[in-house]
Formats: structure tokens, C-alpha cells, sequence
């Protein structure tokens, strides 16, 4: 069975290349590049990735243009039927300002950009994403942000606990997010926004400190839940 991913490409996006070879490395697939101008996307797609990178400049506020692009309704009517979306640290924030995902990203409590390997732990195991992961489990995975703080109201935030929707949690909270948030899920676990770069974390080096693979295992996931299903 063929693995049909596409790869959203805003004006100011640097990590759809990254997010594309990903893809393809796990699939064996290449990925298909869409542009955000396009107001229809590919058919019978399985994946749906929103890269990392500064969408429009972050003007307004990071991902608030991008929302309104053109490509964003076809997204947010192919997530409404059920395709898996994925976005990743500015895809994240697209996410949530265009209403799939609840809760905003703000500045970091630091005011600084993060760059660094941060540890996340494993909150959700029943997602698309995350159902090859064990309850607890660690993983090592970038990430590059200035605009990574998760906020939300404490019902929002209740909701998420009871519903099981918090897909990841940092152990040592790099940006000051709300309960060590790092990853969020849609209230049918197949959309998951993540501040984190798991496409920075797909192959090991020599040096610890410099690679490793444990991003590589949700874009398995995703692709297993589809044989799977």
C-alpha cells in the first residue's frame, strides 16, 4: 500500500525539506509538496504535515497568517474526515490559530529562543502517532523555538487531562508551557500538534549529543495505524 503524505509549504517555512526527507525515509514514499496558495489538496491523502519555520514572517502572531491561507480550509476540511494531521512547532502553532487544536503559543517564559535536545515522556499511547509507544516512555528530540509557551485556561486545560489529549510532556520544561506541555491531540487523536522536532531526530550519529532516532518512531506509528486500521 502506498503511504500518500503532503507537506504544507508557507512563505517563510524552513523545515518542510526536513519534514519531506523524513517522511520519505519511513515511507519509502516521496512526500508531495503543496504549496499554501493551493486551495485543494491531493486526493486520498493518509498524512497531512504542517513543518516548522516562521509562516509569513510570524507577523500578527506565529501561525496567525498562515490560518487564513488558502490551503488551511481544505486542512481543516480533510482533518474534519478524519486524515491525520501533524504539525510540528510553527505547524503547531498554525494548529491552534486555526481552531483544530485549543490553546495558543506564547513567548517563552524566558523570552528567548531554545535550541537544544530537550527529554519528552509519553502521555497518550492511543493515537495515531503515539499507539507504538509504552505509558512512560522517554524520548530525546530538538527543539528551536521562540514562541513555544502552551497556554491554556485551566478548563481547557482539565479537558485535556480527562480526555487523555496531552500526547507528550517535557521533563524539563524548556519554555514554561502549562503542565510541561510539548504535545496536544484533537478530541479524536488524529490531529497532533508538538513543539518538538521528531522529523531532527531520525537517524543516530556517533555522538549522542548530536542525533538520534527516536522522532523517527511517530511517523511509524502513523504508518502502522494505517495497516492497522
Amino acid at each position: 500500500m502506498a503511504f500518500r503524505a503532503a507537506v504544507i509549504t508557507f512563505p517563510g517555512s524552513n523545515c518542510d525539506r526536513d519534514m519531506a526527507v523524513a517522511l520519505e525515509s519511513v515511507s519509502g514514499e516521496a512526500a508531495i509538496r503543496v504549496w499554501h496558495g493551493d486551495a485543494d489538496l491531493p486526493d486520498q491523502l493518509d498524512l497531512i504535515a504542517l513543518p516548522g519555520g516562521f509562516s509569513y514572517g510570524d507577523y500578527l502572531r506565529s501561525g496567525a497568517m498562515a490560518a487564513k491561507s488558502p490551503v488551511l480550509r481544505a486542512v481543516v476540511a480533510a482533518a474534519e474526515r478524519g486524515v491525520p494531521v501533524l504539525g510540528v512547532c510553527n505547524g503547531f502553532q498554525v494548529l491552534t490559530e486555526s481552531g483544530l487544536l485549543p490553546g495558543a503559543l506564547m513567548r517563552n517564559a524566558g523570552q528567548r529562543f531554545v535550541c537544544k535536545t530537550v527529554e519528552l515522556e509519553v502521555a497518550n499511547t492511543t493515537s495515531p502517532f503515539t499507539s507504538g509507544f509504552a505509558a512512560g516512555e522517554r524520548l530525546r528530540v530538538p527543539v528551536a523555538h521562540h514562541d513555544g509557551n502552551y497556554f491554556a485556561d485551566e478548563a481547557t486545560l482539565d479537558a485535556l487531562e480527562a480526555e487523555n489529549r496531552i500526547a507528550f510532556r517535557y521533563c524539563d520544561n524548556p519554555n514554561g508551557s502549562r503542565r510541561d506541555i510539548a504535545g496536544v491531540l484533537s478530541a479524536n487523536g488524529r490531529v497532533l500538534g508538538m513543539m518538538p522536532h521528531p522529523e531532527r531526530a531520525m537517524e543516530p550519529a556517533a555522538h549522542a549529543s548530536l542525533g538520534g532516532a527516536d522522532g523517527r518512531k511517530i511517523f511509524e506509528n502513523v504508518i502502522a495505524s494505517l495497516v492497522d486500521a
